[in-house]
């Protein structure tokens, strides 16, 4: 019931909460432990019409918001953000994936790129939880499938054994999470640039009902995807292969001066982290051997130890790129250094 509103008239009166009519005298007892005494407080509580609120109470309200925003101690304002940006620093395995913190960081990152004028971009994380293990379907796989991708995205039928969003998990998470992104890219809430995805993958458009502000989608390196291209058209290119090839890409499917999203590539002709051909890597979280490589722009790139709880170490920043091998030797010699073979996760479950 948080962040809705409720009047109490008057000891008198009668309240109705959480559904249950008592007292409004019985009622404080169970909002906060705060006392309300006056017949215009107001407590955060059970849903009411917004006609029960005259404009009087309603500046009463702005003016009680203003005056605590007005003594909120820094702390207090830094623990606001991750509501609003996902917060600072890797996201919570694998809370990050149901909380919209990878969704919120991911956006800002990118709207952030955005702005300082990249172009060329690369964003890059597992798209559902144990990656590894989606061909099998791991119980936290299913129900990211099913609470969120199969949900969001409006599938026909949903997600169910045998089906194509079933079998293709990886292939319609990406897909929501251009959804999720697209925003970003567009400029505006209102209006603003059309944002297209392409895919590589085997998804079937034609199942999805909800594809919110992507306004096209298609298949990378199509006839019918070159020709449905608009004029200042943003794109996502969904897993489009080799990084020698996203020039030509770029090329084929991109617009002038128009932001173009290469997003979660399913391997490296590099071998390294990121690529070698100028995309500015805005967003991206790698699993290495006992840890993590997190980048989120314009901040450093962090190597990351996992402890064995599950919780990460942030062992060294970087102001540019490091090399995939400096920082799996660092954070696997960490490890060994303090957990022996004491820090498993398939061992401990947390896969």
């Amino acid at each position: 019931y948080a962040g809705t509103l409720y009047q109490f008239q008057s000891d008198h009166n009668i309240a109705v909460v959480r559904g249950f009519k008592q007292s409004s005298r019985t009622a404080r007892r169970h909002v906060d432990g705060y006392r309300y005494t006056k017949d215009e407080d107001l407590a955060l509580l059970a849903p009411c019409a917004p006609s029960l609120f005259p404009q009087r109470t309603i500046q009463q309200i702005t003016m009680k918001a203003l005056l605590l925003l007005s003594i909120l101690t820094p702390s207090h304002v830094f623990g606001l953000i991750p509501l609003i940006d996902g917060g600072k620093g890797m996201p919570k395995m694998y809370g990050g994936y149901f909380d919209e913190q990878i969704s919120k960081q991911a956006s800002t990152a990118l709207s952030k790129a955005i702005s300082a004028g990249k172009k060329n971009i690369e964003v890059q994380f597992p798209p559902v939880p144990n990656v590894e293990e989606a061909k099998f379907g791991t119980p936290l796989n299913q129900k990211f499938g099913t609470s969120l991708v199969a949900r969001d995205l409006k599938i026909k039928g949903g997600y169910k054994p045998g089906s194509n969003v079933s079998r293709n998990l990886i292939a319609y998470s990406n897909i929501y999470w251009a959804k999720r992104l697209a925003g970003a890219m567009k400029g505006s809430i209102v209006g603003g640039k059309p944002v297209g995805v392409l895919t590589a993958e085997q998804v079937d458009f034609k199942e999805i009902n909800g594809m919110g502000d992507l306004s096209r989608s298609g298949k990378i390196n199509t006839d019918k995807a070159r020709r449905e291209g608009r004029p200042n058209e943003a794109i996502i290119a969904i897993n489009p292969g080799g990084e020698e090839t996203w020039a030509r890409l770029v090329a084929a499917h991109g617009c002038p001066g128009q932001p173009f999203v290469v997003m979660n590539n399913s391997y490296s002709t590099s071998y390294d982290l990121g690529n070698r051909k100028g995309f500015e890597e805005v967003y991206y979280l790698k699993r290495i051997s006992k840890g993590f490589v997190y980048r989120a722009f314009p901040g450093d790139w962090e190597a990351l130890l996992e402890k064995p709880d599950g919780t990460t170490e942030v062992l060294k920043s970087y102001k540019t790129k490091p090399s995939l091998r400096e920082v799996a030797e660092l954070v696997r010699e960490e490890s060994f250094k303090r957990y022996a073979m004491g820090n498993d996760r398939w061992m401990s479950g947390r896969m």
